[in-house]
């Protein structure tokens, strides 16, 4: 739980020390179980634009003992996730309605849940449709599949709200695990 700790004071001091700390992040610690859980919440605008500021928030909970190998394709999921919501989800609303994102670092995975407000959309009968229809030139729709190769499990869902939650979780291979102290 202590480097947790120290992960999330590090956030919040990088976050202050360049200037972002106007910016909305919500970060919680849990522990389950005796294991230490960290949760962080952002909303962003509807724009591509905002891709950046989303992989920074995302980059700052990067550990040593993830494996590079899992660390990006965890960043590529995201960002490929947060694409899709602006371009289809919220194709025909303004960027200000905002597209909300959760992270959950574990000790051996990581969860990502994006919401946006479009329409509902059937991923399964998608992905289904994919490997029916292999076209690997295809210049479009080649990240849906992509995200169900790197996640141990991926949905899109309805909420009661009225909005939808992609989520992604990806567990680690072959962690390098930090010596644990009680600092």
């Amino acid at each position: 739980m202590a480097f947790l700790l120290k992960l999330v004071f590090s956030i919040l001091l990088g976050n202050l020390n360049k200037g972002r700390g106007h910016e909305t992040i919500t970060i919680f610690v849990f522990v389950k179980r005796g294991l230490a859980q960290l949760k962080v919440f952002f909303k962003v605008e509807s724009d591509l634009k905002a891709l950046d500021q989303v992989l920074r928030y995302f980059d700052e909970l990067n550990q040593p003992w993830i494996p590079k190998k899992d660390w990006l394709q965890c960043q590529l999921a995201l960002a490929e996730g947060f694409t899709n919501a602006v371009r289809h989800a919220h194709k025909e609303l303004p960027k200000e309605i905002p597209i909300e994102i959760e992270l959950i670092l574990e000790q051996d995975s990581l969860e990502m849940k994006i919401w946006d407000h479009g329409f509902p959309f059937d991923l399964n009968a998608f992905l289904l449709s994919k490997r029916k229809n292999v076209d690997q030139f295809a210049a479009n729709g080649q990240g849906l599949p992509i995200l169900q190769k790197i996640a141990a499990h991926l949905s899109y869902l309805r909420t009661e709200d009225n909005r939808n939650c992609l989520l992604i979780v990806k567990h680690f291979s072959q962690l390098k695990l930090p010596e644990l102290t009680n600092e």
